[in-house]
């Protein structure tokens, strides 16, 4: 298991982005409050609960892959599987996103239509290509657990039950708090923390190449919908329009967060571009060239040094 994560509070107003400020122009460096909902407040007890049941296989129908099978701390709690194997190996569409900051977001699921953590956690847990078990049997296996059956008694007053389980998951992943990268202490006036060659790409990433125009503020994304020009290799997954069922949103998929873009490999929503260079390289060239692409996707024509010093911001994330 992980170091203990602690719940922290982080709301930082900067200053403006005057020329001696170390914030990038067009930067929104205000920090989030972590917000939880009134029917699971914070709780170190179930947080520490939460955690259990994430690292642990119980929660698989057969009792092998747990939440960390696919969201792994040392890669930014994602993993480095174009599309990681369920129970019995079986294999699913997706490509698996950091959990870092989730208790961030807005909503869920690369469609974006789950509205809430507690529920986002039944989707893996039900799905037949990841734990494939039902919640309810789930439960009834923790409950037989007598160490599992007395935890829940200590944190909750009661025995392990699905709107239980859920919350002391969903309380856990609020934790995952992390804004300490070189990127963070260097807009907060550590100028030595990034490269000259990482400054340079982050005035591209907020200027010449104009990333910031879905990937904005500290969280590094808007939690908006787009096509970013990547090859459909799937025609099968229609994306957001399986939960929308316009046809408008055919191939169309949420902004992903940048934070820990490094460790997050292979990239887009389904694994399916191998390196950080070459997520640029697509980029640079307006993506592959098809009538889902959204109109913002253009070439930018970065010249190779330009690439390299985005790739080195980039990893400063």
């Amino acid at each position: 298991m992980l170091p203990r994560f602690k719940f922290a509070l982080f709301i930082l107003f900067l200053g403006s982005c005057s020329t001696d400020s170390f914030v990038f122009e067009g930067l929104d460096a205000t920090y989030p409050e972590m917000q939880f909902p009134l029917d699971n407040p914070a709780n170190p007890d179930a947080a520490k609960l939460g955690e259990r049941l994430f690292f642990d296989p119980i929660l698989s129908i057969d009792s092998t892959i747990s939440c960390g099978s696919c969201h792994k701390p040392e890669m930014g709690f994602a993993t480095n599987d174009a599309v990681t194997p369920g129970v019995d190996g079986a294999l699913g569409k997706r490509n698996s996103p950091s959990l870092m900051n989730v208790g961030f977001q807005p909503y869920f699921m690369r469609e974006g239509g789950v509205p809430s953590l507690e529920m986002q956690v039944l989707v893996p847990l039900g799905d037949e290509t990841e734990m494939a078990h039902n919640v309810v049997d789930a439960v009834r296996r923790l409950n037989r657990n007598s160490s599992y059956r007395n935890e829940f008694l200590a944190v909750y007053g009661d025995t392990a039950s699905p709107y239980l389980l859920v919350r002391a998951l969903a309380n856990f992943e609020r934790t995952l708090i992390d804004f300490s990268s070189a990127f963070d202490s260097y807009i907060n006036g550590e100028g030595s923390s990034l490269s000259a060659e990482a400054v340079k790409g982050g005035q591209l990433f907020y200027g010449k190449a104009n990333c910031v125009e879905c990937h904005s503020g500290v969280l590094l994304t808007d939690f908006s919908f787009a096509n970013n020009g990547s090859a459909i290799l799937d025609s099968s997954d229609y994306g957001r329009e399986l939960l929308t069922n316009e046809s408008d949103d055919r191939y169309v998929f949420k902004t992903p967060s940048l934070r820990y873009v490094k460790q997050t490999a292979p990239y887009m929503h389904d694994g399916s571009v191998s390196t950080l260079a070459a997520v640029i390289d697509q980029y640079n060239s307006g993506g592959v060239s098809h009538s889902f692409t959204d109109p913002r996707i253009q070439p930018l024509d970065l010249s190779t040094a330009e690439r390299n010093q985005l790739l080195a911001f980039l990893e400063a994330l």
